[in-house]
Order: structure tokens, then C-alpha cells, then sequence
């Protein structure tokens, strides 16, 4: 394979982990279960779910495009610098004119003097050869820039969707984790109020889980606030008045995940529309610096007249006549005029160059970062689910067993239990935090918009 489809296959890759990781983090669910309603046992992890959770993802994309007013605005932005493109290269309206000639003011007679008529003219402005096209030019490579800013916007209210769907599937995920958690509390509220009861636990301990499952009452408030936030904004993405209720979907968690850095970032420089974009704003300059040399060579007016002359004051018939005329406009001004306004055309292309070179070099850096990101949440997530996870649940399990035999205080049970819950919420802050990383590599890439063929391509990858 050569290096070109092995970049192609890089990219495709991390654009199908971005949809496949979509709704990894409300997946967990199987795995934050701190404790069953019953005392704790050893239980075997539960297989992933495979929810298409995805799907309701691309439909909340799919709504975005059609309906987010900021992409509407750019869509009739795009579609007035299109019909700018042909009155650019337009010639000017033609000149008619109507009057008279030569009439004398003491008779005010049109018989009487044999210059004296009345006359019909049409003036044409012919630019300079060159000009004409040069103008259509730089007026389509404007539209093409501004086609290239409304497929960024795209990208950006994809982007955007995207990352407030994981930071409202976090929320989801995180009252479920509460509302397991609580469960759990309640349990060993249970447990230390029957201990207490025939006295071998302390009025202590029943206070100590009071405090917890109040606390975690005051978490869920939290989460349900943030969870009417991140809805309104997301209903603010889709163009909704209304708002409508969203609840994220699940997909199983990726198991591996492969990012080629440089092949990226290759990828970007070909495809990301911000660059492109700059691109037609260095060849438009170079027109217009064209464009801008020619004004030193004049432009034509070419005119047309038609002279009707009255009969002799004896009745004897004059000749009407025509005229046929060429002038040309003086470009002597230069220093004052002309000089200044190439010098400013190349400023601008300078302008255009330097813009392009510094959107590169960011590019790169957040490419570099948000790689880096993604990787360090992958394996921190990997890590929490086949070893910290795991081994702090048994921890609970077995201190469980030995509070309830009075080998344990406590207090070592309810912080075993509250680990389980911080690891939990970790786990899935740091999927949060790798979906969201893939999200933005694919608006930084400049694929934030699904296409047919991508979709096919990355079902057969996965």
C-alpha cells in the first residue's frame, strides 16, 4: 500500500473510532453497578451493549446541518457571492443620450443653420482587454472562499453537536451512577441501622451513611440541572424554539485505537476547509494584483451618434449625419493613485500567505494535542475498566462481608464504596473526554460532516 491510501486508511480509521466511541460513554452502565440490591457477591463483567446509539447521533447531526440558523446564514451567503460572479465580468450599461446641436439663441431654429440638428447617441465602456475576466475571476475565487467558510461552519456546529451530545450523555451517565450509588447507601444504611439496633454497630455509623446518601442527593440535583443545560444548548444547535428532550444512546466501548499523527495532519492540509479556503484568498490576490497592473492601461468609450437636420428655410432637403467617436480615459495619476493600489493588492496577498502559514502551524498544534488527548484518555479508560475498576469492587465486596461479621469498621467500608464511586465517574469523564478529543479531530482533520461513502467505508473497518 503506498503512503497515500496508508494515510487515507489512518484517517478512516480514526473517523470510524469517532463514531463507534459515540456512545461509549453512556455504555459503562454494566460496569458502574457498585453493589446488587442483595449483599455483594463475585460476578462475571457483563458483556458490552450494543445499542445503536450512533444512529440518534447522526440524526441529531442531520438536523443541525438542515436547521441551525448559522448555517442557514452562511448557505444564503454562499448563494448571493455566487450570483456576484457573472455582473463582475459584465461590461457597464450602455449610455444613451438625446438632444440637440448648434441651435442658434436668437431664432432658437432648427432651419435656419445647417449645423443645427437634433441628435440620437449610444456610448458603450469597453475595459481594457483582460480586465473583464480578471474581475469574474477574483469575484468567483470570493465565492469559493466563502463556499470553503460554509463548509467550516459545518464542521464547527457538527463539532459542536457532537460534544454537547457526549457532555449531556455524561450527565446521563452520571445520575445513573448516582442513583447506583445511592442504592448501594442505602443498603449499608440498612445494614449499620440493624447492627446499631442489637448494638454491635454505633449510632456513628448510621449518621456517616445519612451524610453520604445526602450528599449524593445533592449530586443528583446537581446533574439535573446541568442536564437541562446541556439539552437547551443542544436544542439551541438544532434550531429547535421548542426543545425536545434527548436521551444519548449506547455503543459498546472501543477496544483499541490507532492514530498516525502524520497522516493527520497530511490529511488536514488537504481537506480541512479553513486552509482551502486561504488558498483561494492568495490565487484571488494574485488577481487582483493583476487586475490592479492592468488600471495602468486606459479603458475606451466608443460612441455612436445619429444628427437629424430640418429643411432650408426654402425647403431644400439636408443630409442627416453620424459620428462614430473613440476616447480613452488618461492614467497619468499614478504615484497618486495607481502605484498605491498594487502596492496594496500585494500587501494583501502577503497578508493571505502569512494567515495560511499560521493556520498551518495551529492546525498542527492542536492535531498534536488533541492525539495526544485521545491517547492518554484510551488507555487511562482501558486502565479503569481491566484493573483499577475491578479490583476496587472487590475491595467493597469483601469489606462488605467482614463489616457485617464486625471485622471492619465502617467507616473503611463507606470510603471503599465511595472509591468505587469516584473511579466510576472517572471512567466515564475520561471516555467523555476521548469522544470528545476524536470530535474535534475530525473538525480539525475537516471531515466533521458525514458522508455517505465515509459511513460505508468506516462500517466496513469496524
Amino acid at each position: 500500500m503506498n503512503s497515500h491510501g496508508s494515510r487515507r486508511s489512518a484517517v478512516l480509521a480514526a473517523l470510524a473510532f469517532a463514531g463507534f466511541v459515540s456512545g461509549a460513554i453512556v455504555q459503562d452502565a454494566a460496569h458502574s453497578q457498585s453493589l446488587p440490591a442483595q449483599p455483594p457477591s463475585a460476578q462475571p463483567p457483563r458483556p458490552a451493549a450494543t445499542e445503536p446509539g450512533s444512529f440518534e447521533l447522526d440524526a441529531l447531526v442531520a438536523q443541525a446541518l438542515e436547521s441551525n440558523p448559522e448555517i442557514k446564514a452562511a448557505r444564503s451567503e454562499l448563494a448571493a457571492a455566487e450570483q456576484r460572479i457573472r455582473p463582475a465580468g459584465a461590461l457597464d450599461d450602455p449610455m444613451l443620450e438625446a438632444g440637440v446641436l448648434n441651435v442658434p439663441l436668437n431664432s432658437l431654429s432648427f432651419r435656419r443653420e445647417d449645423m443645427t440638428m437634433k441628435m440620437l447617441g449610444l456610448s458603450q465602456r469597453l475595459p481594457f482587454p483582460g480586465k473583464r475576466a480578471l474581475r469574474e475571476e477574483v469575484a468567483s475565487r470570493d465565492a469559493d472562499m466563502i463556499r470553503f467558510g460554509y463548509t467550516e461552519t459545518q464542521n464547527r456546529v457538527v463539532r459542536e453537536v457532537r460534544v454537547v451530545y457526549f457532555d449531556l450523555a455524561l450527565v446521563v451517565q452520571s445520575m445513573r451512577i448516582v442513583q447506583n450509588n445511592t442504592r448501594v447507601l442505602e443498603q449499608f444504611l440498612k445494614t449499620a441501622e440493624a447492627r446499631y439496633s442489637v448494638g454491635q454497630g454505633s449510632q456513628s455509623d448510621v449518621l456517616k451513611a445519612q451524610t453520604q446518601l445526602s450528599k449524593m442527593t445533592d449530586e443528583r440535583i446537581r446533574l439535573e440541572r446541568e442536564l437541562a443545560t446541556m439539552e437547551a444548548d443542544l436544542n439551541r444547535l438544532l434550531g429547535r424554539t421548542g426543545g425536545v428532550a434527548v436521551e444519548p444512546g449506547a455503543i459498546a466501548a472501543p477496544g483499541e485505537l490507532r492514530l498516525n499523527n502524520q497522516a493527520l495532519l497530511d490529511e488536514a492540509f488537504a481537506e480541512r476547509p479553513q486552509l482551502l479556503g486561504l488558498q483561494r484568498a492568495i490565487a484571488r490576490a494574485d488577481r487582483t494584483v493583476e487586475l490592479a497592473r492592468l488600471d495602468y492601461y486606459p479603458d475606451f468609450d466608443v460612441k455612436l451618434s445619429y444628427g437629424k437636420r430640418e429643411p432650408m428655410p426654402d425647403g431644400a432637403r439636408r443630409d442627416d449625419m453620424v459620428a462614430l467617436t473613440v476616447s480613452i480615459n488618461l492614467p497619468v495619476w499614478q504615484e497618486a493613485k495607481r502605484d498605491p493600489r498594487v502596492a496594496e493588492a500585494i500587501a494583501m496577498r502577503d497578508q493571505a500567505r502569512q494567515m495560511l502559514e499560521s493556520s498551518r502551524n495551529e492546525l498542527a498544534a492542536k492535531l498534536r494535542q488533541q492525539v495526544a488527548l485521545a491517547e492518554q484518555a484510551f488507555r487511562s479508560a482501558h486502565l479503569y475498566r481491566a484493573a483499577i475498576l475491578p479490583s476496587a469492587r472487590l475491595a467493597v465486596e469483601a469489606g462488605f462481608e467482614a463489616y457485617r461479621v464486625g471485622r471492619v469498621d465502617f467507616l473503611t467500608l463507606l470510603d471503599s464504596q465511595m472509591a468505587v464511586f469516584n473511579l466510576e465517574t472517572s471512567l466515564i469523564q475520561t471516555q467523555t473526554s476521548l469522544a470528545k478529543a476524536l470530535a474535534e479531530i475530525q473538525f480539525l482533520v475537516g471531515s466533521g460532516v458525514p458522508k455517505e461513502s465515509a459511513r460505508q467505508k468506516t462500517g466496513a473497518g469496524q
